[in-house]
């Protein structure tokens, strides 16, 4: 028997505009060095993947990235409504580039409705969210939903608005799609 998924629309929204992101003063450095490859729907999979299986978040119970979600999000994916940033660690001598952290979600107007991220080094899930924020605001993107407040996304930038403004925001994204 399947189990209808539980629908959950919370009254306040926690959102990074793309614009507002903040970009600490190690961040930049990091940015300046670039010790990462960063690139944009190059390994779908490996990033979905990386999501459900770091830290161990596959051994969890009640973990909720499991195979039907993975098939659903990159049939998503084909058909261009779900995107990933990837973060590589360059190839060295013994070995080929590495996939050590990104994030993926579902594109929707100039919306970006993030589903999940991972890091399997220091910093790599904040290079992937400023790689999808400057990508965002080159194309006029109007939003980022991160869906709850974590101290990550707090500290780049996020904050919460009201249920009514989200709406409206995604009505005005429709709209500036559709003219």
């Amino acid at each position: 028997m399947e189990r209808e998924p539980h629908w959950y629309c919370p009254l306040d929204r926690y959102v990074i505009f793309p614009h507002e992101i903040h970009i600490s003063h190690s961040m930049r450095q990091l940015l300046r060095q670039q010790p990462y490859e960063v690139t944009v729907n190059q390994d779908f999979d490996g990033v979905i993947r990386g999501c459900s299986t770091a830290q161990g978040r596959n051994e969890e119970n009640g973990a909720w990235l499991g195979p039907d979600i993975i098939e659903a999000f990159t049939r998503l994916h084909h058909l261009g409504h779900a995107a990933s940033v990837e973060v590589w660690q360059p190839a060295s001598t013994t070995e080929g580039r590495k996939l050590v952290g990104g994030l993926y979600g579902v594109t929707l107007q100039n919306a970006f409705f993030g589903e999940s991220m991972f890091s399997l080094v220091a910093n790599a899930s904040k290079l992937a969210l400023i790689h999808l924020a400057k990508a965002m605001q080159a194309i006029g993107g109007s939003f980022i939903d991160c869906q709850f407040e974590t101290p990550l996304f707090k500290s780049m930038g996020g904050r919460h608005i009201t249920y009514r403004e989200y709406m409206s925001l995604l009505k005005q994204s429709s709209n500036r799609t559709h003219h």
